[in-house]
């Protein structure tokens, strides 16, 4: 509040100027000159592209933008004293032909509703185990475990985002059932250009998902450069380059990743061999009037486990308790996936027409097998202190064993061919598009858990021996699906009144299901001289056919005529920019409502999503968020998000039973969350920095093991924690220093970090393992912890 109500004060007969510089690729273009072109006063841009300077007021001022390489832009003002206006300016470079290297891509992000600002320069530096653009998309949108590079977004579980590359929709594995076994994320952070994250109200031309959008650009490299990045999570290199005359370039990156060093640190005990490897390639190339594209990826993940011993203290200050488990056996996993696609795009010099031809295909064999047995000491702790046996064990309350046997194999082959093109009719910018796309599944599931208490077999039964769980199943499945969409974007009263009206089809040829979405999404910009402020309106249909998993029941079996979930959105916000300190400021807010039907409900085990398989609920979920983007130190990027929402669903087939009839928590129903990212720098020397991410969230709802899903009303302890990380800039190649035949003169730049993860060391709860003692029937939820603190120690070569 404070930073909102702060003014800036001018001088009487001034006004101000202030904004960001870009380059073509998005980021911060320092040493530009900013300056009246008829004075020539002016001023330079900072190292993030950021100017700042004073302008005559009521008086009309050309102010030009120059920067070496780039085509001059020019922009006039009219001011009155002491107002105040921010102006963005993005450069273009010197291009001896302006050809097919044009690709019409949307800039217009301030005037989409849920858009989310993401500065993808900042991700080598943010501490988080997780991968660079995924722990900025967390840090946003908030999370309970920092494991997993899974994420929610406003209600919606991880299976309703999308996620596309320079197009092509990423599919990722579906057997991983904890963060433990997770690999890389596809998106390789040091071959992104440009990100555009959209948490809702999305448009026509984006697939068939009910949450979020994260639409990635890599980078088109105009020289040869690099980076190596090593540290004791992991290791990536990259390369980038182009032919002398631009028409190739290609993009090659690599990363392995161990989370070796983190799991070992958790309260299971054992050997843990995890190994994730990601190889990625792009290549470009213009022949004529076409420019050709083609993308691969090979993701290799391996986890190994064997387990030795664990203990989870637990309770309250007088009533305390102790799990003790000793485990035989071990568990190890395979998911291996392919990715590939090619692209044509067709765009004549002149031509308002624009057309693209895709086509893809990805592959995944996956493998999950392990056999656990664990026998287990469950105690009471002595809570009197006056007590020589404080903290002991005073009493046992029983023992038992759990027993976990699983051999599942999953292979998925998706096939996809698709169009997208557009038209500039002028006031209009119509785009369309077409895709058809071939799924073939087979699978093969065999899990079962077995449980004993003090030589019982649990679920009790005196004719019998009964199996906690039991699914055993086999399928093989194939099915088309057919989309489409038509879209326009118009705008109006001079370009302040934007709009994007659009339609979606999508149909599914495995239970001949057919859905129509209308969308929309409206800007406007109040005619103010002294406020940059957009309103934003979006609403529309939202549907979401099933894939494999949401067909699959909680028994194994497949439900082939499960219909696609559906939502009516709206989303209401703001976008506002402002100058505080003499820096630029952004505040977003938005508000939404989600109208849920047909939904296919679902509990959490670990981070696997197992649907019901029934489209038996109704839901909604409405809620708002706040977000505002600074400069509180001039040079370093900070924010702060926050949000607020609930989330709720009713059965509608189930039996009425009294107090079970109404609306009832969601898995995702997290009703606050707190993000921050700040950066700092020493005053005297700006190569030292620090960077602080800290995360709140309250609780997700949980319930007894295998109880009715309306039964989730308990909650998981709110999750807390702060990660810091501290870089300095070892070696800066801008610095001549070295001798000519130097191996440093290779070298761009040297950064080293320390970071340390979970400073504060707080222990998050994940989940619970549920201990039924047989003789005396009470039952214990014994938490799953997270991480505990950990250091990492990484370098960052650029060249």
């Amino acid at each position: 509040m404070l930073l909102l109500t702060t003014a800036v004060c001018a001088h009487a007969q001034k006004a101000i100027v202030s904004g960001v510089v870009r380059n073509e690729m998005d980021k911060g273009l320092g040493q530009a000159l900013v300056a009246d072109e008829v004075t020539g006063l002016g001023a330079t841009t900072n190292t993030q592209g950021y100017y700042y300077m004073e302008v005559p007021a009521n008086k009309k001022v050309t102010i030009i933008y120059i920067a070496q390489g780039y085509i001059v832009k020019r922009r006039e003002v009219l001011l009155s004293p002491g107002a105040s206006r921010i102006i963005d300016v993005q450069m273009e470079r010197l291009q001896a032909v302006q050809g097919p290297d044009i690709v019409i891509k949307d800039q217009r992000k301030r005037e989409d509703a849920g858009s989310v600002i993401l500065d993808v320069s900042r991700a080598v530096y943010m501490p988080s185990v997780v991968d660079g653009v995924t722990a900025m998309i967390k840090q946003m949108v908030g999370t309970n475990n920092e494991l997993t590079s899974q994420y929610n977004v406003r209600g919606g579980n991880f299976d309703e985002n999308l996620v596309y590359v320079n197009d092509f929709e990423i599919y990722r594995p579906f057997l991983v059932r904890t963060g433990q076994q997770e690999g890389l994320s596809f998106v390789n952070s040091d071959l992104v250009a440009n990100v555009n994250f959209s948490v809702g109200g999305f448009q026509s031309k984006y697939g068939d998902k009910m949450s979020s959008v994260l639409d990635v650009s890599y980078k088109k490299p105009k020289e040869f450069a690099g980076s190596v990045t090593t540290g004791l999570l992991g290791a990536s290199m990259h390369l980038e380059g182009a032919s002398k005359n631009q028409r190739l370039t290609y993009l090659v990156g690599a990363r392995q990743k161990s989370n070796q060093y983190v799991l070992q640190a958790q309260p299971t005990k054992g050997i843990y061999n995890p190994s994730f490897t990601d190889i990625q390639a792009l290549l470009n190339y213009r022949v004529g009037n076409w420019e050709l594209e083609g993308i691969a990826n090979y993701a290799r993940n391996r986890f190994t486990f064997f387990p030795e011993t664990s203990s989870s203290s637990f309770g309250v200050l007088n009533q305390a308790y102790v799990l003790n488990v000793f485990y035989e056996g071990g568990e190890f996993d395979q998911f291996d996936s392919r990715f590939g696609g090619l692209s044509a795009t067709y765009h004549k010099v002149g031509s308002k027409f624009r057309i693209k031809f895709l086509g893809s295909g990805f592959r995944t064999n996956e493998y999950e097998t392990y056999d656990i047995f664990g026998a287990y000491l469950l105690g009471e702790l002595q809570t009197d202190l006056s007590k020589r046996d404080f903290g002991q064990i005073k009493t046992y309350l029983g023992a038992g064993a759990i027993h976990n046997f699983a051999r599942n194999y999953l292979n998925v082959n998706v096939g996809d061919m698709g169009t997208r093109g557009s038209y500039d009719a002028g006031d209009h910018l119509i785009q369309f598009g077409a895709n058809a796309t071939v799924t073939a599944i087979g699978d093969e599931l065999h899990e079962w858990e077995r449980r004993d208490s003090a030589a019982f077999s649990q679920p009790y039964d005196p004719n019998g021996v009964n199996m906690v769980s039991l699914y055993h199943s086999s399928t093989d499945l194939n099915y088309t699906r057919l989309s489409g969409f038509v879209q326009d974007y118009f705008k109006l009263d001079s370009g302040r009144l934007t709009a994007t009206a659009g339609i979606r089809f999508n149909h599914s040829l495995l239970n001949d299901e057919l859905n129509i979405s209308p969308r929309l999404q409206m800007s406007y910009r109040p005619r103010s001289r002294t406020r940059d402020l957009v309103l934003k309106l979006a609403a529309g249909k939202y549907v979401q056919p099933p894939f494999y998993r949401e067909m699959r029941d909680v028994n194994g079996g497949v439900n082939k005529d499960l219909l696609a979930q559906k939502s009516w959105q709206f989303v209401l916000g703001a976008d506002y920019n402002f100058s505080m300190f003499r820096r630029p400021f952004k505040v977003t807010g938005e508000t939404y409502y989600k109208y849920l039907w047909d939904q296919d409900p679902y509990r959490y085990d670990n981070v696997r999503i197992r649907y019901t398989g029934k489209n038996d609920a109704i839901g909604r979920v409405y809620g708002g968020e706040v977000r505002l983007y600074g400069e509180l130190v001039e040079g370093a990027t900070s924010w702060i998000s926050i949000g607020m929402l609930k989330a709720e669903q009713k059965i509608t087939d189930s039996p009425s039973i009294a107090g079970y009839d109404n609306y009832f928590p969601m898995p995702t129903d997290q009703r606050f969350m707190l993000g921050m990212y700040f950066e700092d720098y020493l005053r005297k020397n700006k190569n030292f920095k620090a960077h602080v991410n800290v995360m709140y969230a309250s609780g997700l709802p949980v319930g007894p093991p295998r109880g009715h899903l309306y039964q989730n009303i308990l909650r998981i302890p709110d999750y807390k924690r702060v990660d810091i990380g501290f870089s300095a800039l070892l070696l800066d190649g801008l610095k001549k220093e070295y001798r000519a035949h130097s191996f440093f003169n290779h070298i761009h730049s040297i950064w080293g970090s320390l970071e340390v993860f979970n400073l504060l060391s707080i222990q998050n709860t994940l989940s619970y393992t549920w201990i039924q003692d047989q003789s005396s029937g009470s039952m214990y939820a014994v938490p799953n912890r997270l991480t505990t603190r950990l250091l990492n120690v990484k370098l960052h070569f650029t060249f």
